[in-house]
């Protein structure tokens, strides 16, 4: 009887364990279909805004951002990386540094990452022009890598306000 029992509990166990759901793998993000980077530099090139606003630059600061550019074109995005966040730390309030970072993340795949330092950008930056162009169509391309539609929309939206027209001069 005792041994009936056990084989019943453990039988109804076993069930119970066989019916709950895997736990949810973390997965690395597919590699997408087109360059990103290229995307979010080009809607940067489009913004034809009457103001820009171009910052002063420490040559220190300015010397690690050519070569964090150096090294993106030559593919060693850790190094590129490493070399942003050097500029960072003589210049932590320096927004286009914090975008080019954002640009550098999504080339390691760091998608999560990318976003937050677009986001941190533009709270930084002038919310008009290329610079802010650059934020929003990042966080257009992480939500569509999200899957995300409805996000990316939104961010389509304020991508949409970082143009000012200059007056028209007849």
């Amino acid at each position: 009887m005792h041994r009936l029992r056990f084989c019943a509990i453990a039988t109804v166990a076993l069930v119970v364990a066989c019916s709950q759901p895997a736990p949810p793998q973390a997965t690395r993000p597919s590699k997408p279909t087109y360059d990103i980077v290229a995307q979010v530099r080009a809607a940067g090139e489009r913004e034809k805004s009457a103001i820009e606003v171009a910052p002063l630059r420490d040559p220190g600061v300015q010397g690690l951002e050519h070569a964090a550019q150096a090294d993106d074109r030559a593919g060693k995005y850790a190094d590129a990386d490493a070399k942003l966040a050097q500029a960072l730390k003589m210049a932590p309030d320096a927004p286009e540094l914090i975008q080019d970072r954002a640009e550098i993340a999504i080339r390691l795949q760091d998608y999560l990452l990318a976003e937050k330092l677009a986001k941190q950008s533009f709270d930084m930056g002038p919310k008009s022009g290329s610079l802010c162009a650059r934020n929003w169509q990042t966080v257009v391309e992480m939500r569509l890598q999200a899957g995300d539609q409805n996000g990316a929309n939104a961010a389509r939206g304020e991508l949409a306000k970082c143009h000012i027209a200059g007056p028209n001069r007849f």
